[in-house]
């Protein structure tokens, strides 16, 4: 029992490490040349990796830990850009987690990631329409959507070849 607690926890662990060395490579990218604000969203591999290996609980400490802690890294720790990250990461979180957890037979984890990304960029467009009180923001979704799905698509494959590639000694839990 205590190794299987002690795994988890080193798993964790990493998969936090992961999202954060993911987020702060990715902030190195110039994506946003071609649609401001746009990411590829590669954090998300390790918060999609740890609901697939321990659940929803775990893998929102994932998201949670990587969000707070890359915004103290990055100096944006109660900023605009941190509640941006929040609301799009828990809205991509949430709609990733019921789809993977109940319709698991109707979508494969590239769909679950398509969706996540999706989501993401609506909850981040939501969030930020109420924070300055301007619905004309939801003109930008459909731009942001035709992103989302290549993101998706590819950080899909990354995950489902992560986890074809599993330990056997890590429980995947549906």
């Amino acid at each position: 029992m205590r190794r299987t607690r002690v795994r988890m926890i080193v798993i964790l662990g990493l998969l936090i490490s992961v999202g954060l060395v993911l987020h702060v490579v990715e902030n190195l990218l110039p994506l946003s040349f071609f649609v401001p604000g746009a990411k590829i969203g590669l954090a998300n591999i390790a918060s999609l990796l740890g609901l697939i290996i321990f659940g929803f609980k775990a893998g929102l400490l994932i998201l949670f830990a990587r969000i707070l802690a890359g915004s103290l890294l990055g100096g944006t720790f109660l900023s605009f850009n941190f509640f941006m990250s929040l609301s799009g990461g828990i809205a991509g979180f949430i709609l990733m987690s019921v789809i993977y957890l109940i319709f698991d037979n109707y979508f494969s984890l590239i769909g679950v990631s398509i969706i996540g990304a999706v989501f993401h960029n609506f909850g981040q467009i939501i969030a930020a329409s109420l924070i300055i009180s301007n619905f004309g923001l939801l003109y930008y979704l459909p731009y942001l959507t035709l992103l989302a799905i290549p993101s998706g698509i590819g950080i899909g494959l990354i995950v489902q070849f992560t986890e074809n590639y599993l330990p056997e000694e890590v429980v995947v839990v549906k």
